[in-house]
């Protein structure tokens, strides 16, 4: 499993905008972050359009949570980011995406695919609210 640096600006981004009872915009965190301004906009886009964030536009405009951060999975915020189901390897949930070709015979295929339930779960019950306590 990859968490990539969209997934660490996603999370680092949605607990700053958590905290704050106004918009925040892409300005402002990425300075506070010290990252890209146009990086940090796709991503939050992402998420605007997975609706994890509400995108206010105007002079007071930015961004903040569309739910309650207890409301938020992890889960659902890294798969936002990233644009895809994150998978431990690229075919513990999906037995045909082996890349060995093994496919059916492949004998590490269940447990991959127990560890990437494990896994999937854990960040389903954990919640932005989890990680900023």
């Amino acid at each position: 499993m990859l968490f990539t640096r969209a997934t660490e600006y996603a999370l680092l981004s949605l607990i700053i905008i958590a905290k704050e009872e106004k918009p925040v915009g892409t300005d402002i965190l990425s300075k506070r972050l010290g990252i890209s301004r146009s990086f940090l906009a796709k991503i939050l886009q992402s998420l605007a359009k997975q609706n994890i964030l509400v995108s206010y536009k105007g002079a007071s405009g930015g961004f903040k949570l569309a739910r309650p951060a207890n409301q938020l999975s992890i889960k659902e915020i890294t798969n936002a980011a990233e644009g895809k189901n994150i998978n431990i390897f690229d075919c513990s949930s999906d037995q045909a995406a082996c890349p060995s070709n093994a496919g059916e015979f492949c004998t590490l295929w269940p447990f991959l695919n127990k560890l990437q339930l494990k896994v999937d779960n854990f960040l389903e019950e954990l919640t932005l609210k989890d990680i900023m306590e």
